[in-house]
């Protein structure tokens, strides 16, 4: 009765030994048949890019002067306003002489004091001191009376344009100047340079200034001050740009960009459809194709240079960018290289 039934049940058996058989088979055959993604690699090469960096400043005025009298006083006439253009020594505001002339009432009476006292003691009938008492005060009331001249007739120090005004005839000046005057022909930018390109900035090289409210037009400017000291925190260090405004079209305010031309160097550029994207960083990286593999490169991107990046680190001449195909693979992944 056993025999019976080993019999009945032993080709059941082989089948489905020889169906788990074919099956593993066939799977094994798939994955064998399987082929590598195929992709298009193009050779670094090192080219001569020029090192050019920008960096963003407000424009300035080459002086600014603020007008007002040494001593608080009321004002009399302001004979100029925002937006006049001046020269230097242009009389600008009137104070009032009041103070002035007692002042001057009390030095004519000290002079004639002392030319008085001069007269006794060369006949002898004061002594030293006391003329040298009165020669004191004439001398003190002298000054006093020169520094209230002068802030009772305000001058422009340099030739530029009027950008403020605090006080109207009759206010009484305290605390602000009555006016501001700014010399903006030439003008300048002020920029922070990182501290890599120290050696390679000097006085007089040329840059370019780009000023965006006039539609982008770009000017020419020379490196007018190289500050000595670095910021510890953010490495860099200021330079100020002189930039030449015969017909004053920049002004005080505007927002500018200033590059930097350091020369070039030989560096490895690819195309722009290698590079990569990091999902959640702003990390760049690319394929390289070796021993038929691709690898994960992260690479550090300088210029964009039309539809190429500059690639400041991460690739050497040689090496074998994927530049189409790239966008599936991982680290490792095999790969199938064509034309």
């Amino acid at each position: 009765m056993k025999m019976y039934n080993f019999f009945r049940f032993a080709p059941l058996t082989a089948l489905l030994l020889l169906a788990s058989c074919g099956g593993n088979a066939s799977k094994d055959q798939g994955e064998e048949t399987k082929s590598a993604p195929r992709v298009r690699v193009e050779e670094v090469k090192l080219v001569p890019v020029e090192q050019r960096s920008t960096f963003t400043a407000t424009v300035e005025a080459e002086a600014v002067n603020n007008i007002a009298p040494a001593i608080g006083g009321r004002i009399r006439r302001i004979l100029v306003d925002v937006g006049s253009f001046v020269r230097r020594g242009q009389v600008l505001v009137h104070m009032d002489r009041t103070t002035l002339s007692q002042q001057e009432t009390q030095l004519v009476t000290l002079k004639r004091d002392y030319e008085r006292y001069k007269e006794l003691y060369d006949v002898g009938g004061i002594s030293k001191q006391q003329l040298d008492q009165a020669k004191t005060q004439l001398d003190v009331a002298e000054s006093s009376f020169d520094n209230l001249n002068e802030n009772t007739v305000l001058t422009s120090p340099i030739n530029g344009v009027v950008t403020a005004r605090n006080y109207d005839p009759g206010d009484v000046a305290a605390g602000l100047p009555v006016l501001t005057v700014q010399n903006i022909n030439p003008v300048k930018v002020l920029i922070n340079v990182s501290e890599s390109y120290y050696n390679q900035v000097v006085k007089g090289m040329e840059v370019e200034v780009n000023i965006e409210a006039l539609n982008n037009e770009t000017f020419k400017g020379k490196v007018s001050l190289i500050h000595p000291t670095l910021d510890p925190v953010s490495h860099t260090f200021p330079v100020e740009v002189q930039v030449s405004n015969g017909d004053q079209r920049i002004r005080p305010g505007m927002f500018s960009r200033v590059t930097m031309n350091f020369g070039a160097n030989d560096r490895p550029l690819v195309t722009d459809l290698a590079v990569l994207k990091q999902t959640g960083s702003n990390d760049r990286y690319v394929f390289v194709e070796k021993d038929g593999k691709a690898i994960y490169t992260l690479v550090q991107l300088g210029a964009r240079l039309d539809d190429k990046y500059e690639i400041v680190s991460g690739l050497v001449a040689g090496d074998k960018v994927i530049v189409q195909g790239n966008t599936s693979l991982i680290d490792g992944t095999p790969v199938e290289v064509v034309e």
